[in-house]
């Protein structure tokens, strides 16, 4: 519970800031729109892209050295990142704050490797299906919770007080959190090279499949995301349209938290590669139709059906690779499948917009629907080519 609930406040702080970047940027001078979009835009997707490169270097190093100290490391790290945040008075300070905030953006995957690690692996879905639910909960409130406290108490305010929870999370980690080093483990993790890590990875395809999966997930969930407001404008002629958006974009979340922990208790069950082919497919099935949606209501409805779907993505992907890599280098690997997840949050909204720009937003769910396709062929393709591959060698 101590890291679910530590895992809520990082994620939260990491979405917390979207209701009022571009105020918050505003408020730095006398800018123009386009100036204060443009930087909105570089501001939030500049942790993102620096994540990209550390996530993997994080992994390697609780791999070796144990990921309590990480996990304390990275908490303390975005809570000062964001303590500083609010005191900034330079559209470029803050672009600065973000990219080193970005730098100790491992604290989600390094808590997954070490409750991971430190798991039985016939539970290890249920278990990460838990502690997901953490962070899909601050993805789902953390925007809410962060409009909600600029309003009542200011911009700088908001951010010194996020950083005031995160601190106190990470604190729980420090006293309340043991992990358990096995010697053996820590003496085989220094004889796996980097070149090591990525042989093994390429050796086992599906593994490799389920990687790049996630990159492929986020692209088509993040494509649509900054463009629901303006379909929700489409759909009705109320005027509380943020607050609609708002609720749109929480249908997903509520989605996400409902099913999360039943898909990885499945996964454990039935194998994870399976769940994952089912939901990808369902994922395909219910992003289209939000496409057909002529009132608000069934675009809500999608959205919730479709994060039912979406939910137990992350926890089997994260569980599979517990299950297929040495204990002693899935840290590192964990920290490559973050990576893309985080290039696929950079890539998805750049896709989404190209999309609509040209074709319409409405176009957007029919390519995403496309891509989760795709995604399922690819998986389809790996798991026939592991079987064939096997046989070949017990033959």
């Amino acid at each position: 519970m101590i890291m679910c609930f530590a895992n809520f406040l990082v994620a939260a702080s990491a979405t917390m800031v979207l209701p009022f970047l571009s105020l918050y940027i505003e408020s730095f001078g006398d800018f123009s729109s386009e100036y204060v979009q443009r930087w909105s835009g570089y501001v939030f997707g500049i942790s993102f892209l620096t994540a990209f490169f550390f996530s993997p270097i994080w992994g390697r190093v609780g791999d070796r050295y144990g990921f309590k100290p990480i996990l304390l490391i990275t908490g303390y790290g975005i809570a000062i990142s964001i303590l500083l945040m609010g005191l900034m008075q330079s559209v470029f300070a803050l672009f600065i704050l973000r990219m080193i905030m970005g730098v100790v953006t491992g604290f989600i995957p390094t808590s997954m490797a070490l409750i991971s690690k430190q798991t039985p692996k016939e539970i290890a879905g249920k278990t990460l299906g838990t502690l997901q639910m953490g962070t899909v909960s601050g993805g789902l409130f953390g925007p809410l919770i962060g409009g909600m406290m600029a309003d009542q108490f200011g911009f700088s305010y908001t951010f010194i007080i996020t950083s005031i929870a995160i601190s106190i999370a990470t604190t729980g980690v420090l006293f309340g959190i043991i992990e358990k080093q096995d010697a053996k483990t820590k003496t085989d993790s220094e004889q796996f090279t980097r070149k090591q890590v990525f042989q093994h990875m390429f050796k086992h395809k599906l593994l490799l499949t389920v990687i790049g999966l996630s990159f492929l997930i986020q692209v088509a969930n993040f494509s649509i995301q900054p463009l629901l407001a303006l379909y929700v404008t489409e759909l009705t002629n109320a005027s509380n349209i943020a607050f609609l958006a708002g609720l749109a974009f929480s249908a997903t979340g509520f989605g996400n938290l409902l099913a999360t922990r039943q898909w990885g208790k499945l996964g454990d069950q039935i194998g994870y590669e399976k769940v994952l082919s089912i939901l990808l497919v369902l994922a395909s099935i219910f992003i289209v139709p939000q496409a057909l949606a002529e009132e608000l209501w069934q675009l809500v409805l999608f959205r919730f059906l479709f994060g039912i779907a979406i939910g137990g993505i992350i926890p089997c992907i994260t569980a599979y690779i517990r299950q297929e890599a040495p204990l002693s280098m899935q840290g590192e690997i964990l920290g490559y499948n973050q990576s893309f997840r985080f290039l696929g949050n950079v890539a998805g909204p750049v896709f989404g917009g190209v999309i609509s720009g040209y074709i319409g937003i409405s176009t957007v769910f029919y390519t995403t629907g496309a891509l989760f396709l795709v995604g399922f062929a690819l998986l389809w393709w790996s798991i026939r080519y592991s079987e064939t591959h096997s046989l070949k060698e017990h033959y």
